[in-house]
């Protein structure tokens, strides 16, 4: 085999995985919104959650999207582990799809004749205006490079024919009965593990067992490795996320290592199962039979003619991806409960609960298989950001009351740490938009970003402002200065109104995430009561001062924590402003 045929398979195969990637990509694109509202909502029982996997994972043409999908989603709370499981197992058998299509278009018809024309198809979509136009562009040209990569690999694969050492050198591996079945169910997983594609693997697959290097049986052997390595990278995926998403990527390993076990215990029997439905099926030679081999002919220009036994062999092939997972479904669907306390057993909960508190909830799992459903993750994480600043205002109203100077102390430590971790948490999330934003977005995304950059910086401001109010006390407390029960009693008034506003601004976070944020004139009602208190507090302290009711330091200490308090609610009133107006451009 030349240096230039390696090259020329290696960048047939990396043609392959980049149209799947770029169809997927698409295909994703082009659902958006109802994709994923799709699997959020058809996931009540177990059946409806198979069915979700295996509609999805048929579509978007990636058992490793849904599946990634699938733990962002786990990590994010949007699905329970039991919804996911179900979820995962429609994925494993949504992804036959590809196979047979391969089967079908790859090899009995030359369907990269057609992919050159539709790639000027595609490139007509991709100069369009429309967002929808070049999302579906996308879809066609990674369609095309797909196949077109999968002619290149079956055109640029060796003739071993010319070289019987190599042949014999693989066929020997053949010939240890059922150590070469575990042989090639571990160069299956392997190579899956490599390519990060079971998809990859398979066209890999099918052409072997196309050009008659390796025995139907060793193919089979091959596919049930592919469904083993395929499952690294949901963990991958789930590697930094929370214990729920390792849960769900563990509960997709136990899932096809189980089958895996089923099926290599009663594999000649599985085998013969397989071949009887192919034969029966597509009327074709029985690929499983005993003196079964596949016959490669070609015609005079080298093209290899397609013939009875090869068809059989790759329309068995595709038989065995699909009920291996199939089967498996039906007998684990009854026992996901049991999935559940066996992952929940092997991978514990955070034993500290503050730790778990103060990470990220939602985009901890990386960005998700688009960018288009990546800020689905970035919205909850806004809001549990807004969440944990308002714990934070908690702390501000105990520290004005704390006349206990240790105990103030503490209070204060722990407003300067709401400070850094709202620093941390404002990174996080700029550091996770950064990476969404990097990829292929929409108008519609790109806006939704431009926003979110806004609003975290809208509420790292609201942690500098708790953490101001502590100094500001702690100067008072230095120098021997007190607030008074009335002048506390105003500042726990002007509190509530503060935490009134967090609750709207919060309210309207969510609202903005479901889409259906329309006015904020709650926003406006809680700054108004802000502005309305702030300046009446302000005239009344300036009275007492003019009529030496008050020292004047203390009144000073005392307005800067109010002016501190009504800046929070323009930080707040800001976060709504830009919800309003994200919403009224992709709308």
């Amino acid at each position: 085999m030349g240096i230039l045929q390696l090259f020329t398979l290696l960048g047939a195969l990396g043609m392959f995985l980049y149209g799947m990637n770029l169809m997927s990509s698409g295909l994703q694109k082009a659902a958006g919104d109802k994709l994923r509202n799709f699997l959020s909502s058809m996931t009540s029982n177990p059946f409806k959650g198979v069915l979700t996997g295996l509609g999805i994972t048929s579509v978007i043409q990636s058992s490793s999207a849904t599946t990634v999908m699938v733990v962002s989603f786990v990590n994010a709370g949007l699905l329970t582990l039991a919804q996911a499981i179900s979820v995962i197992m429609g994925a494993n058998i949504g992804t036959t799809v590809t196979a047979w299509l391969v089967s079908w278009l790859g090899f009995k018809a030359d369907i990269s004749i057609l992919a050159v024309p539709l790639m000027a198809l595609g490139f007509i979509l991709s100069i369009s205006k429309k967002s929808q136009n070049r999302n579906i562009s996308e879809l066609i040209v990674g369609f095309s490079l797909l196949f077109l990569g999968l002619s290149l690999m079956k055109n640029s694969v060796p003739d071993l024919g010319q070289n019987p050492e190599v042949l014999s050198f693989i066929q020997g591996w053949q010939g240890h009965g059922f150590g070469s079945v575990l042989m090639f169910l571990v160069f299956g997983t392997v190579l899956t593990l490599v390519l990060q594609s079971s998809s990859a693997t398979m066209a890999l697959t099918l052409i072997m067992l196309n050009m008659g290097w390796i025995r139907f049986d060793m193919a089979c052997a091959m596919v049930l490795g592919e469904n083993i390595g395929t499952t690294i990278t949901a963990n991958i995926a789930a590697a930094v996320g929370n214990t729920s998403a390792k849960r769900a990527a563990l509960a997709h390993t136990v899932f096809n290592v189980f089958g895996v076990i089923w099926a290599l215990i009663t594999f000649p029997y599985f085998l013969k199962l397989i071949g009887f439905i192919t034969s029966s099926v597509f009327g074709v030679p029985n690929p499983a039979a005993d003196d079964f081999a596949v016959v490669v002919e070609k015609a005079a220009d080298g093209t290899v003619i397609q013939t009875a036994t090869q068809t059989s062999a790759l329309y068995g092939l595709s038989m065995l991806h699909t009920l291996f997972n199939t089967i498996n479904t039906f007998i684990l669907i009854w026992f996901i409960p049991v999935i559940e306390k066996i992952v929940c057993f092997v991978i514990k909960g955070s034993k500290n609960k503050e730790d778990e508190a103060f990470r990220l909830k939602y985009i901890s799992a990386g960005p998700l298989a688009t960018p288009e459903m990546a800020t689905e993750q970035a919205s909850l994480e806004i809001i549990h950001f807004a969440n944990i600043s308002r714990n934070g205002l908690g702390y501000v109203r105990a520290a004005i009351n704390e006349t206990n100077p240790d105990k103030f102390e503490e209070l204060r430590a722990k407003l300067v740490k709401y400070e850094e971790i709202s620093d941390r948490i404002e990174y996080e999330i700029a550091t996770f938009l950064n990476a969404v934003s990097a990829g292929e977005i929409s108008q519609k995304t790109s806006v939704e970003i431009k926003s979110m950059y806004k609003i975290i910086g809208e509420l790292e401001s609201l942690g500098d402002s708790g953490e101001s109010i502590s100094r500001i006390l702690s100067r008072r407390n230095i120098h021997k200065k007190s607030f008074d029960a009335e002048t506390v009693k105003k500042l726990n008034g002007f509190v509530d109104l503060v935490d009134n506003a967090y609750a709207v601004m919060i309210a309207n976070l969510t609202a903005a995430g479901e889409g259906r944020l329309n006015e904020i004139a709650n926003a406006y009602a809680a700054e108004d009561q802000i502005n309305v208190m702030r300046n009446n507090l302000r005239d009344e302290e300036i009275e007492s001062i003019e009529n030496e009711r008050k020292n004047y330091q203390t009144s000073v200490y005392y307005m800067d924590v109010v002016s501190e308090l009504e800046k929070m609610g323009d930080f707040m009133i800001n976060v709504s402003q830009v919800l309003l107006k994200s919403q009224q451009k992709v709308s």
